[in-house]
């Protein structure tokens, strides 16, 4: 399979702006240096300040390249998470099935590494608020409360339908 020509869009958010284009100076040069890649042009674009964040700011670069490899594509795909990506040629691929079985793989282990993170997090979450519970129970009184007036209304809205029911058996 021939080299592929590829037109990513990669944005970032964050402050200071200076420090927004730095990143995204730093970040070309990673790609650039990556095996098998090779910029062919690249456009940093002003940050501009995020509507509603406060001194956030959001700025993009444009990169044009050449990757040698399917398998060097999705690397770069899955390390630098494009907000864009244009396949530019080849306009049609071949793949054997050694190469849609490593993409396929590629993929899948992405994916198991998000879930394990996911699970983690949330794992970690828990013995957090746990652990918050234990040394200021009252941060958590409010919650409750609102959970039990949920409750509540979704009791008797369950008695409302249950009485609702037993009239309309009546009326038969």
């Amino acid at each position: 399979m021939g080299k592929f020509q590829v037109n990513l869009i990669i944005e970032i958010m964050g402050r200071p702006p200076e420090h927004v284009k730095e990143a995204l100076r730093n970040l070309s040069t990673r790609i650039g240096s990556e095996k098998g890649v090779k910029i062919k042009s690249q456009e940093i674009h002003d940050p501009i300040q995020v509507e509603e964040g406060k001194d956030l700011y959001t700025a993009f670069i444009e990169l044009s390249l050449e990757i040698e490899s399917l398998s060097t594509f999705t690397a770069i795909i899955f390390t630098y998470m494009p907000s864009n990506i244009e396949l530019v040629s080849p306009e049609k691929i071949e793949l054997s099935n050694v190469e849609l079985n490593e993409l396929g793989n590629a993929i899948t282990q992405r994916l198991h590494h998000y879930d394990a993170v996911t699970k983690q997090i949330l794992t970690e979450k828990d013995i957090l608020l746990k652990r918050l519970y234990e040394f200021a129970p009252h941060l958590f009184k409010k919650q409750e409360q609102g959970k039990q007036s949920q409750q509540q209304v979704k009791i008797s809205k369950k008695s409302n339908k249950k009485s609702t029911n037993k009239k309309a058996k009546k009326r038969k």
